[in-house]
């Protein structure tokens, strides 16, 4: 048994955690299709008890592995690590810790990587991290990629280490083909897999797929989905992320955006409907960003019951 260390905003969720050998890669690539969720912890201590509370509640459904996000600048980082780690010790369900590094310096991702080893966590999605609105990247930063990130993370030793991907292109690509060079270059630098950016047009991920493998990037590409229930969340998701509307999910925010109930009903639908075709055709795994929604996660685990089982 090791103890947690923590940071100083966080200093009541010290305890004890158990090193238990489970690396993503050999569940990713297990034959059984693969179905994980993911949370988002809290910004401030007021909230934790909640999020925990959401997090046990999904992980009690015993997806394949559950992750769990990074704050914007790390500002969330010790609540992602006890969160994470809670899980796997309680629930012996597998975790995924994200890691991103812009602004970040060296010696604080080392100190990171230290607490995650110490915690158990075998799992990190690396990533740059979003600029704030009108930043740029500065030229004294110790890093300026993920795949500088991923780089250290292998340097550092132990981890499974995956990265983010942009089926449609990052929104700071100029094009697709710049985007992918530069993917290629992350997974070079030690990816072990990739997951998506959400999409809602499966084909869209299939041609991905194909692009990729072109490219010489042959790691597994984890499918992600996002159930949408509300019509705020599409609001920012686009505005975010780019990604595209097909016409049929559109029809369905026109006729059911303004009733909240069957908002998240369709959406329900509409996320199992395309995880059903991923798995269809061979895709062996989906990762479903649930939003801190138990039920959500619920309900879609038990649309796929005899298809995951």
């Amino acid at each position: 048994m090791l103890r947690a260390l923590f940071y100083e905003e966080a200093p009541f969720l010290t305890m004890e955690y158990e090193v238990i050998e489970m690396k993503l890669i050999q569940v990713i690539e297990d034959k059984k299709p693969s179905l994980s969720f993911e949370i988002f912890p809290p910004k401030n201590s007021a909230a934790y008890e909640s999020i925990q509370a959401t997090a046990q509640s999904i992980a009690q459904l015993a997806p394949s592995y559950m992750s769990v996000t990074y704050g914007a600048g790390g500002g969330t980082s010790a609540y992602t690590v006890s969160i994470a780690a809670g899980i796997q010790n309680q629930f012996r369900v597998p975790v995924m810790a994200h890691l991103s590094c812009i602004s970040s310096t060296r010696e604080g991702v080392r100190h990171q990587l230290d607490t995650m080893r110490q915690t158990g966590i075998q799992n990190i999605l690396a990533l740059r991290g979003d600029l704030a609105p009108g930043a740029a990247v500065e030229q004294d930063w110790d890093y300026h990629y993920a795949s500088e990130l991923v780089w250290e993370i292998r340097e550092y030793g132990g981890f499974c280490v995956g990265g983010a991907c942009y089926p449609e292109g990052h929104i700071e690509s100029p094009n697709q083909a710049e985007d992918i060079a530069n993917l290629k270059k992350k997974v070079d630098a030690g990816c072990d897999f990739l997951t998506t950016q959400m999409f809602f047009d499966n084909n869209i991920y299939y041609n991905f797929l194909y692009k990729v493998r072109e490219a010489g990037i042959q790691v597994p590409v984890v499918a992600g989905i996002m159930p949408v229930t509300n019509v705020r969340q599409i609001a920012r998701i686009t505005a975010l992320s780019g990604t595209v509307l097909p016409q049929r999910f559109r029809y369905i925010l026109d006729r059911f955006g303004q009733n909240p109930e069957a908002m998240k009903q369709a959406g329900i639908a509409y996320a199992t409907e395309q995880i059903v075709d991923l798995f269809a055709n061979g895709v062996p795994a989906v990762h479903v960003y649930s939003m801190n929604n138990a039920s959500v996660a619920q309900k879609i685990q038990e649309n796929l019951s005899e298809i995951i089982k």
